[in-house]
């Protein structure tokens, strides 16, 4: 009986651990973790049985926390970066952001927590970052379908609906419409501010049309979902689970190209020229950047030609684009500041600008959805080019 206790009490501080709760905040604040094979702390004994003392500490089980090390390594895991800290001021982060911020919140979303599933009911406590029970609970075991912010429904994705629930992107081609409805292409429109998708959003992108997260020009088709190769055709095939790092590995396999982390954007698969340099020995991932520099460098332009105001980007200053103060196409440290944000959209400059944060937010979308990112892309630049000289040249849209 007095061992039946103790194992008890063993196991119940480990699923507090697993739970994220006050046992866990000790030690995921960053102090290492145990090895498997140490005795587990003395557990607190119920109140009518013999104290642990009575038992030599030997004897005690210890249940370790699976994966531990590998979710520590894990942006999950990240205590002090800005996406578990930016509401710290504030004391709680916000309904709107409570799902992806921290694990209360996220399953608050789900009803793990007793409310209905579905929506946050309510803001969730500073503190926290994404544990265990996130992704490990009676809700995600069921979970498999995914409402993007465009409304449409992705089914039977299976475990990847745990990972597109918030790597979906905040906002669609919806949003833009609705921010430009009823305004001329080229007109100047003070009111209209930058429509920022948000960060990573690679189940968007890997869903591509499916999920309508760029904004899709009228009369234009679109790549739906990118399908790999089986058997690499969900988020854990390619990522490891707990740390989410890309198993390079396993694509030296196929892509004679691969031999670290690094050399992933050496991969291509096709010979036709997306970006139009007839370089061969390209990789997806250079085409698709080429594409991306040429958007840019047409937002520029148009801007300055149209717009009557100079543009420059700032891949980490919110909201992203600046006025050009000085001219010399470089986001300077006095220009990339707030009070500086671009103010002189035209529904067809923020299009494109939608379109540039979408593709560059997802350092990945070479390999999740190459074909709809180049779309995007090169839909943009043509539609600048309207106005401007500016276009696709040699290159050639999926």
């Amino acid at each position: 009986m007095i061992r039946q206790e103790i194992r008890r009490g063993a196991a119940l501080a480990a699923t507090s651990v697993l739970a994220g709760g006050l046992v866990l905040l000790a030690p995921l604040s960053g102090i290492a973790p145990r090895a498997q094979n140490a005795p587990a702390p003395a557990a607190t004994p119920a109140p009518a049985a013999p104290t642990p003392a009575a038992v030599p500490e030997a004897s005690l089980p210890f249940t370790a926390v699976p994966f531990y090390a590998d979710w520590a390594s894990s942006p999950h895991a990240r205590r002090g970066a800005e996406a578990f800290n930016h509401w710290n001021a504030a004391g709680v982060i916000p309904v709107e952001c409570a799902k992806c911020h921290s694990t209360p919140g996220f399953q608050d979303f789900l009803g793990a927590d007793g409310s209905p599933g579905g929506a946050v009911d309510r803001p969730a406590p500073i503190g926290t970052v994404i544990t265990c029970v996130a992704c490990h609970n009676n809700k995600t075991v069921e979970l498999t379908t995914v409402v993007f912010p465009s409304g449409q429904v992705a089914i039977n994705q299976g475990a990847d609906a745990i990972c597109m629930t918030c790597h979906q992107g905040v906002e669609s081609v919806n949003s833009v419409n609705k921010a430009v409805a009823a305004l001329a292409d080229d007109t100047v429109e003070p009111k209209l501010e930058f429509i920022n998708v948000h960060y990573r959003a690679a189940g968007a992108m890997l869903l591509g049309t499916q999920a309508k997260a760029g904004y899709e020009y009228p009369g234009k088709t679109y790549a739906g979902r990118f399908q790999h190769q089986a058997p690499y055709t969900r988020c854990t095939a390619c990522h490891e689970t707990h740390t989410v790092a890309v198993k390079f590995k396993d694509c030296a396999g196929c892509h004679r190209q691969v031999s670290d982390k690094a050399s992933l954007r050496k991969i291509r698969v096709s010979a036709i020229d997306y970006d139009g340099t007839a370089n061969a020995d390209e990789g997806l991932a250079e085409q698709v950047d080429h594409q991306r520099a040429a958007l840019l460098k047409a937002i520029g332009d148009y801007a300055k030609t149209v717009s009557g105001k100079p543009i420059v980007y700032d891949l980490e200053e919110f909201p992203y684009f600046f006025v050009d103060l000085n001219g010399n196409g470089i986001a300077d440290k006095d220009e990339a500041k707030f009070p500086n944000r671009y103010k002189s959209w035209t529904p067809r400059l923020l299009k494109a600008a939608y379109n540039y944060q979408f593709v560059t937010k997802d350092p990945g979308a070479f390999a999740h959805n190459p074909l709809y990112a180049l779309q995007l892309l090169d839909d943009s630049i043509a539609d600048l080019g309207t106005k401007i000289p500016a276009g696709l040249g040699a290159a050639k849209r999926p």
